[in-house]
């Protein structure tokens, strides 16, 4: 894979985005390496020469799709507001807002976490283990645990507040997928959001 860094940003780039719209398309098993190849404008030789076999691939692109998510996500959320409520509305806003910005990422993520491949699942889910334990401690760091009440344990009230609000995230990301990025209705999923988020307060802060 260093000889594929190693390559002009343009073939870099058209190489990762034939290949993501081939496996988003397909899924992993049904992927063609021939359609990619085509699609990339360099032979099959090529794309082996840079990337061993077709796991390789798919595992490298995992890779690239994720810490483009990750990087932008924190260098634009701001970890400073305390407020647990406050900054869950930031997270889900900055989400949002990232497959808007990266729709080929954002696919190609959606169809590897539905992947049931047995030959990259194992993979897929270290690493998704990995990261989301690595992005939680970030995110969940240093709130204002004083406006709790007292009656309830931190820890397990932290988790229901992620759990409802994931859970709601999914929906969010489910309408993504049946509809075009264009056709969501962003006002209306923020004020939606906003509501759920004021009645977690109401039930949880002093």
């Amino acid at each position: 894979m260093l000889k594929f860094l190693e390559l002009d940003k343009l073939k870099q780039d058209r190489i990762i985005n034939a290949a993501m719209k081939e496996f988003a398309l397909k899924g992993y098993k049904n992927a063609s390496t021939n359609e990619i190849v085509k699609e990339a404008g360099i032979s099959k030789g090529l794309l082996f020469h840079y990337f061993t076999n077709k796991k390789s691939l798919f595992l490298y692109l995992y890779n690239y799709s994720l810490e483009t998510f990750t990087m932008e996500f924190f260098a634009r959320i701001n970890l400073l507001e305390k407020d647990i409520f406050k900054r869950i509305r930031q997270m889900a806003l900055l989400k949002i807002g990232l497959i808007k910005k990266y729709p080929e990422i954002y696919n190609f993520l959606y169809t590897a976490v539905l992947e049931e491949a047995q030959e990259i699942k194992d993979d897929l889910e270290q690493k998704n283990k990995q990261i989301l334990n690595d992005n939680y401690a970030k995110l969940f760091r240093d709130i204002d645990v004083d406006k709790f009440k007292d009656t309830f344990e931190i820890d397990k009230t932290k988790n229901i507040v992620i759990w409802t609000i994931e859970g709601y995230s999914n929906q969010i990301l489910a309408k993504i997928k049946s509809q075009h990025l264009t056709d969501l209705d962003y006002e209306e999923i923020s004020k939606e959001l906003d509501v759920y988020l004021k009645y977690l307060e109401i039930a949880f802060y002093k």
